[in-house]
């Protein structure tokens, strides 16, 4: 099938597009901005620091995704790190505070570019053992995912309340489900939390320029690791998720210019942006509109949306900030459940690769550091031991 970007316009925005764009930043935002303020304070940045790089990611997807989109004709839909916000909140701080953090994602976003513009880099991605992979994204999921346990332990009146609505919901329509656990977990930190504390200062956006400094422990432990989850968990199904919906772009142009946006969000704060999978197939589908040549408008109907909440991001965090941490980290592991599941199965479907994901999963999950290196380097090193080992030896069959 020929790139769609050579079908007709089509028209102008329509109520499909419209609405599918607004449910896709909507349902983008509110279901994982928990997760990246989590991921950003845990490196080291400070409250206005994790505004400010939430603010940047959220401008930079919003605008990738109205250019991409625009200029191809298709639904190009961005979207934050998700896994990527995942893995720093399971990292310790680097030695060198968040200004380390930031010489990482530079350094992260980087390798992102020249894997779409070097074919064998992008190769080499798509060519880590899949069950590897889902191992370390597992492994590095498992804390959070943990938190809404610990929050009924803690808590157990609001950590129940938002559990059972957030249940409650999915049933109803899984999209909203973690969107209504945010609007219950807001209402509990509204009527517990007394918001004249808060700094009115911090509530707007407030761009913060961090220099950043390069440390090598904090490239192999955070660099290295988030370029492998950022492509393998959301720019490589990103684009089967177009290829599902009939698109067929060009992938490495794609890769190429998130990591551009990432490049540019990364001395604000910002960890990476990519391609979109679960959002992208709401612009995606047919629900964006029947004709396939006007979906783009979807995308690029979220991109504004995308920009706007990103204005916001000094509110949000300082009312997350306000908040009992345990709360936040229910949300945040609610909001990573699905990708859990589907990197758990995905790591131990094969039985003959199995043994080598599950040492790849506990050794990321221990949380284990050697030489300020975090575990999810030390787990995909372990894996692909136990991985190589297993399979010396072994016929190859075609």
């Amino acid at each position: 099938m020929a790139e769609q970007s050579a079908h007709p316009q089509g028209g102008g925005i329509s109520i499909e597009a419209f609405s599918a764009g607004l449910l896709a930043s909507f349902v983008g935002f509110a279901s994982s901005f928990a997760v990246i303020i989590q991921g950003l304070t845990a490196v080291g940045a400070s409250q206005v620091e994790a505004a400010s790089g939430l603010m940047a990611l959220s401008i930079a997807m919003g605008l990738c995704g109205i250019i991409l989109s625009l200029k191809k004709r298709q639904p190009i839909s961005i979207a934050w790190s998700t896994p990527g916000a995942a893995l720093l909140a399971a990292t310790a701080a680097p030695a060198g505070g968040f200004a380390s953090a930031v010489g990482a994602f530079l350094i992260s976003s980087l390798l992102i570019v020249i894997a779409g513009l070097w074919k064998p880099l992008g190769r080499a991605v798509a060519a880590i053992p899949a069950p590897l992979a889902n191992a370390m994204l597992a492994g590095v999921l498992l804390g959070l995912c943990l938190a809404p346990v610990k929050a009924v332990a803690a808590a157990p009146a609001y950590g129940l309340a938002i559990i059972v609505t957030w249940a409650l919901v999915a049933k109803w329509k899984r999209l909203l489900a973690v969107p209504a656990a945010v609007i219950v977990t807001v209402g509990i930190i509204a009527a517990t939390v007394d918001v004249s504390h808060l700094d009115m200062n911090a509530l707007w956006p407030q761009p913060v320029l961090v220099a950043p400094q390069f440390d090598l422990s904090a490239m192999i432990g955070i660099a290295l690791p988030l370029f492998i989850v950022t492509m393998a968990s959301q720019n490589i199904p990103g684009i089967a998720v177009l290829n599902v919906n009939g698109y067929r772009p060009d992938p490495g142009p794609l890769f190429s210019v998130t990591g551009l946006f990432s490049l540019l969000s990364a001395p604000f704060g910002g960890h990476a942006v990519n391609l979109a999978a679960i959002t992208a197939a709401l612009c995606a589908g047919p629900d964006a509109h029947p004709d396939q040549a006007r979906r783009y408008w979807a995308a690029v109907i979220s991109g504004i949306f995308y920009v706007l909440f990103g204005l916001c991001a000094g509110a949000a965090t300082a009312f997350i900030s306000a908040a009992p941490p345990i709360l936040i980290q229910a949300v945040a592991g609610l909001a990573l459940l699905g990708a859990f599941g589907s990197s758990l199965l995905g790591a131990v479907t094969d039985a003959k690769d199995r043994e080598a994901a599950i040492i790849t999963f506990i050794v990321t999950a221990s949380g284990l550091t050697f030489f300020g290196i975090s575990g999810a380097f030390w787990g995909l090193l372990a894996g692909g031991a136990i991985y190589a080992l297993t399979r010396w030896g072994r016929p190859h069959r075609n």
